[in-house]
């Protein structure tokens, strides 16, 4: 397809008359069956909410059609729409728009949807067995059509994934405002998502596979990187050559999960239920080797410690056989964890352990609730397991994918005598106290040209601001400059680029600041040859309240509250982003968390300067301030260390009480 033929067709939008049916391509990775949760009156208010979107002389046609998707899928895909472009991330200059936000806005979806970067591409799913971009394609071309016609005047409103229309606003104000699964509190269980997710009323976005933000796994191998390098320090270790992670999951974002063991220098193992994702992983080389006989993989990974190899291994199977196979013969396991997507262990994020994945897919679909069953049975024995190898000496932690959560649910033994978890999540011992408290969290770029030299040269821009900001940087964060510097002068190396043209390193405020400002300049002076959206994981300082996860660290009894995530985005909406997004669930699922995102394009204009000035230092600062009041030392010092910064921010620090005096009034 010519680049005037692509044009034409995103502003087409829904097209009259309509495509010819699509084939089914077997060789993608579909999503599961969703189980059918809908009654009679349900399903055909489903079909009346889908055909809204197109003329009534088109009904006829199209009802038995996302009849049939909605009985076979369990869900209204409007499979017939699927564009017959190639779904990636173009040139910026390739996207007809009269807006340069709105076109980097429709690179960004592009890229959650490529084939090499989405989960299911066909169901719009980017990650997480859930996290969608879209309910179904009218809405992503209706979408994709209004951004192309849209002006600095107007702001694009999505609910769930539907474009309700643009609005008259103006320059400052975002270009578009995303929610996601906005219901009401007392409706936020997992039946109630079903159900409007069947119905086409809500969405599942997770982090940043609705708010646009996603560039494949490399988004989650930096924080994975410095996620076991970090873990292996507690652990006393100096050496990361010969340590062994273990862990499951080869997803879109359990799929980083290999490649950081290596650049960690490791021997990392890593199950997979799903042989379709062990297959990407290994074609993209995230996974150097692949077995599915367990003795010879132990062979391999003894040999490969043995020699302090960094290598990644697949084990093509159930990560519970891999536990229990290491537990019954005293294979000894220095890191474990698990990133299979327990925030959805129902619905195709979890398989159950002694059946094979096809005969579990159809349960899953057919026989819900002995599914279900099969799950918790599955945990007890993969927490028995992981229990008998950290009693010999494993540090195990909770990767934020609800799998304590789930598993306490089960009925597995994941208790302490006081009932709080045997095991920590990762951000209690590692990401909150290192990072999150002081500000440092995953900030990334794409370069909209789709050159890697523009990337490239970011590389060059980002490693020279670092090393400056290292040379005055208080001891606090030294060791997090140093491997954030190790990290970027390597990004290249480790060939991390999945779709987009696109880089992520973990900064604070003034490290994000400084690396934008730069990376601006050089697109003023010409070194750079088109605008860069900046942007984060909501995973981070102060864009997620998660009692289980991100917000895991703060013991005020404030963990369950959602202010920080709300007035985040608030903050970025006026303060210059160019599109924001709020949504329920994230990572460890629906009901669970409250998350927000934003995205930022810079074209070397001097409005560009002060944007992301005013921008980022609120998108971090917003999270310290929060982090100190509940009184975490790290966060103390970093939000003074801001507050001298600059005079204008000035936070209410918490002041320290007895417990001794305080024990005896009650």
């Amino acid at each position: 397809m010519t680049k005037i033929e692509f044009q034409a067709a995103i502003r087409e939008g829904i097209p009259n008359p309509l495509p010819p049916k699509k084939a089914y391509e077997p060789a993608i990775n579909h999503a599961p069956k969703r189980k059918d949760i809908l009654s009679k009156a349900e399903k055909i208010q489903a079909l009346k909410n889908a055909l809204r979107y197109f003329p009534e002389e088109q009904h006829a046609i199209l009802a038995p059609e996302f009849a049939e998707e909605l009985n076979t899928y369990g869900r209204i895909y409007m499979l017939r729409l699927r564009p017959d472009y190639e779904m990636k991330a173009r040139p910026i200059s390739d996207y007809p728009a009269h807006s340069t936000q709105a076109a980097s806005i429709m690179l960004m979806i592009q890229n959650n949807l490529d084939y090499a970067v989405a989960q299911h591409p066909h169901e719009l799913i980017t990650y997480g067995g859930n996290g969608a971009v879209f309910q179904n394609w009218a809405q992503y071309r209706l979408c994709m059509k209004y951004l192309s016609e849209m002006t600095d005047d107007q702001t694009l409103v999505l609910y769930s994934g539907h474009p309700m229309g643009l609005f008259p606003s103006h320059p400052n104000a975002p270009r578009v405002v995303v929610t996601n699964g906005m219901v009401i509190p007392n409706y936020s269980g997992r039946d109630d998502y079903e159900r409007m997710n069947a119905l086409g009323v809500t969405q599942y976005g997770q982090m940043t596979a609705g708010s646009f933000m996603y560039i494949g796994p490399q988004g989650i191998v930096h924080g994975t990187t410095i996620t076991v390098m970090n873990a292996a320090r507690l652990q006393g270790a100096t050496d990361m050559a010969g340590k062994i992670f273990v862990s499951s999951g080869l997803g879109g974002m359990s799929g980083a999960q290999p490649k950081a063991a290596k650049i960690a220098g490791m021997v990392g193992v890593v199950a997979e239920i799903n042989p379709k994702a062990t297959q990407v992983r290994h074609e993209q080389g995230w996974v150097d080797e692949v077995y599915e006989n367990l003795n010879e993989l132990i062979v391999r990974m003894q040999e490969a410690k043995q020699n302090k190899e960094a290598v990644s291994i697949a084990y093509q199977g159930n990560i519970v056989d891999l536990w229990e196979k290491f537990a019954d013969e005293n294979i000894a396991v220095d890191l474990g964890s698990d990133q299979t997507s327990l925030h959805n262990p129902f619905g195709g994020g979890y398989y159950p352990a002694g059946i094979d994945f096809e005969t579990a897919k159809q349960m899953l679909a057919e026989q819900p609730e002995q599914f279900k069953e099969e799950v918790y049975k599955t945990l007890r024995r993969h927490v028995a397991a992981i229990n008998k190898l950290t009693s010999k000496g494993m540090y195990f932690w909770d990767y934020g994918n609800a799998f304590l959560l789930e598993a306490g649910r089960a009925g597995a033994d994941v208790f302490k005598a006081d009932q709080q978890f045997r095991y920590p999540s990762y951000v209690q011992d590692i990401m909150g106290p290192l990072f999150f408290d002081y500000g440092f969290g995953p900030f990334r770029w794409v370069c909209t040209s789709g050159d890697p030299i523009d990337l490239a040269q970011t590389d060059e821009i980002a490693a020279e601001v670092l090393r400056e900001i290292y040379q005055h940087s208080p001891a606090e964060i030294q060791s997090q400059m140093q491997d954030n510097i190790h990290w970027i002068e390597e990004a290249g190396k480790n060939q991390l680029v999945v779709g987009s043209q696109a880089r992520i390193l973990y900064a604070d405020a003034e490290g994000r600041i400084k690396l934008a400002q730069a990376f601006n300049q050089a697109i003023r002076d010409g070194k750079i040859s088109a605008p860069i959206v900046l942007g984060r994981d909501h995973h981070d300082v102060s864009g997620t309240d998660s009692p289980y996860r991100e917000t895991s660290n703060i013991y005020d009894g404030s963990a369950f509250t959602a202010d920080m995530a709300i007035q985040n985005v608030i903050g970025d909406s006026f303060r210059g982003a160019s599109w924001v997004s709020i949504h329920n669930g994230g990572g460890v699922g629906w009901g669970e968390s409250i998350n927000g995102g934003f995205g930022l394009t810079i074209d070397g204009s001097a409005e560009s300067d002060k944007r992301l000035a005013m921008m980022l230092h609120w998108d971090v600062n917003n999270g310290i301030a929060r982090r100190n009041w509940a009184g975490n030392s790290s966060a103390v010092f970093a939000i003074k260390r801001a507050m001298e910064a600059n005079p204008n921010l000035k936070v209410t620090l918490p002041h320290e009480s007895s417990d001794e005096m305080l024990d005896g009034l009650f």
